[in-house]
């Protein structure tokens, strides 16, 4: 068991409690159908919509691990859920989750065609969530604030990422030398 967890730390559980309990929150929201003045006129309010969104949000805990699988899973999970729920909000949840991923992307794909290969997933991830949200009126007006911000967190990793990278360089020669 403790294979599965092998790299994962504690704000990578923080992260994934906190997108799986919001999102619980808003299938909760979906399944008592609270809202009656959303765009789209929900397509369920089914039960099953709950732990099938844990699919959804629970990847995020091994980012660390493989973040092209992580996006794989969450793009394939959420197409699903779409798939068998129709319209109902997800975007509360999907979108931080999509630019938590981003994120991610930057700080832990490595090479770049894992960059490339994550994000085209992220964007799908988007697009299928944004196709069916009963909260959204149109996908392009969706799309559009959802992939700016996309590209902020995608850069916020990256300079993160590069000021880790020169700090571990900057620390290298002086390991080296105590090492001798």
């Amino acid at each position: 068991m403790n294979g599965i967890f092998k790299g994962v730390r504690p704000s990578d559980y923080v992260l994934a409690v906190l997108m799986t309990a919001a999102g619980a929150f808003l299938m909760y929201g979906n399944i008592e159908a609270i809202s009656d003045d959303l765009p789209h006129a929900q397509s369920s309010t089914s039960w099953a919509m709950l732990p099938a969104f844990v699919l959804v949000t629970l990847p995020i805990l091994w980012r660390r691990r493989n973040i092209v699988a992580v996006v794989v899973v969450t793009a394939v999970a959420t197409i699903g859920h779409v798939l068998a729920f129709g319209w109902n909000t997800r975007c509360g949840v999907v979108l931080p989750l999509a630019f938590a991923l981003a994120y991610a992307v930057a700080r832990f794909a490595g090479a770049w065609t894992n960059h490339v290969i994550a994000l085209a997933g992220i964007v799908v991830l988007e697009v299928a969530m944004l196709a069916r949200d009963a909260s959204i009126d149109k996908i392009l007006s969706g799309l559009a604030l959802a992939l700016p911000i996309t590209g902020v967190f995608y850069g916020l990793g990256l300079l993160v990422q590069n000021r880790v990278e020169k700090q571990s360089a900057g620390m290298a020669p002086a390991t080296e030398r105590a090492a001798v």
